[in-house]
């Protein structure tokens, strides 16, 4: 059994989680209120938490921000009111792993969760996680596995989830071309091609913290026609 916090304060949604994710073996804590869901993301492990974006006492932005902030790399499923871009790229770079806009079909809700799942699982496996562990020394840029830590020229970069499982895997395999979609199943564990954008602008925002130039990349390079990789001869 899977355990997930739902921090929401609409409890007609709550109840909609509730239902579908017993049907996927999940066991459900709730909070319906900001700093209440914030002390039990804190203090208890979870394999998911979903949290609404507006809610009384502390957003769930402000709260994803903290969680990350703690170094807790618990998948966070943010749920919104909102539909403009800007919220959702600002959930992302909070640490969010994922996005949906209320309303929300069921199915659309289940598609996600398994994907999140079905990528925690996929970055158990050897294609993604090779050389995971220990530091990867590349001159300037260094990436401690262990600790999740990135440093440029001695200074902490900081990096959303996304951002670093995108670097590590690309770090890890140098030299390696990996498509959108590829990234896509092994990044995010979507196996479609809707998401492609999400993977674009995650490599922009990455190449904009480590990359010297981001007209002339360093690091992480575009294998024209394919997808990406990261620099062989560095």
């Amino acid at each position: 059994m899977k355990k997930v916090l739902v921090v929401e304060d609409d409890p007609n949604i709550v109840e909609l989680l509730d239902i579908h994710l017993n049907d996927l073996e999940c066991t459900l804590e709730k909070a319906y209120e900001g700093k209440a869901g914030l002390q039990k993301a804190l203090t208890h492990e979870y394999d998911l938490i979903i949290l609404d974006v507006m809610l009384p006492g502390m957003d769930g932005m402000e709260i994803c921000r903290r969680i990350r902030g703690k170094e807790i790399q618990t998948p966070v499923l943010m749920l919104t009111a909102r539909s403009e871009e800007i919220d959702r790229v600002l959930g992302l770079e909070m640490g969010a792993d994922d996005y949906l806009t209320k309303p929300f079909s069921v199915r659309e809700f289940v598609a996600r969760v398994k994907a999140i799942f079905r990528r925690m699982e996929m970055m158990s496996k050897p294609e993604a996680t090779s050389k995971k562990e220990g530091i990867l020394d590349f001159g300037a840029l260094k990436i401690d596995a262990d600790k999740r830590k990135v440093t440029l020229d001695g200074k902490r970069v900081e990096l959303s989830p996304k951002e670093f499982e995108l670097l590590i895997l690309l770090a890890s395999n140098p030299g390696k071309s990996y498509d959108r979609a590829k990234l896509l199943d092994l990044v995010w564990g979507y196996d479609f091609l809707g998401f492609a954008h999400t993977v674009n602008s995650h490599i922009n925002r990455l190449r904009n913290k480590i990359e010297p130039d981001i007209h002339q990349p360093v690091y992480i390079l575009t294998t024209w026609g394919v997808g990406y990789r990261f620099n062989e001869e560095l």
